[in-house]
């Protein structure tokens, strides 16, 4: 059973566990809070696209979207990158990452 108001929600789980969590305008799930203090925050570009992503344990992550919601950038906290480029029909075209890999493609 969810009780749901101000954008936030609280429920029990299969463990008995009270879990919270709160969604933005557009109902993507931004925030999560287990009972064990574990959690998790999201943010999202106004496609729905989750463009950051952050936890208890200390890791995150955030990435970039094209306006055909192809990810052309991605990094995160343990130091990993990669960004790519996409051709007007989706085709990815270009691909370089943190590990030094640069590819470009021939369509």
């Amino acid at each position: 059973m969810c009780t749901q108001g101000g954008g936030g929600c609280f429920k029990n789980n299969i463990m008995s566990k009270i879990v919270k969590k709160e969604f933005d305008d557009n109902g993507n799930e931004i925030y999560y809070e287990y009972s064990n203090g574990y959690w998790y925050k999201r943010d999202f570009d106004s496609n729905g696209n989750e463009i950051y992503y952050e936890d208890s344990d200390g890791y995150w992550y955030k990435q970039e979207f094209d306006s055909n919601g192809n990810r052309i950038y991605f990094e995160n906290s343990k130091g990993y990158w990669y960004k790519q480029d996409f051709d007007s029909n989706g085709d990815r075209i270009y691909y370089e990452n943190s590990y030094g890999d640069q590819i470009h493609y021939i369509i």
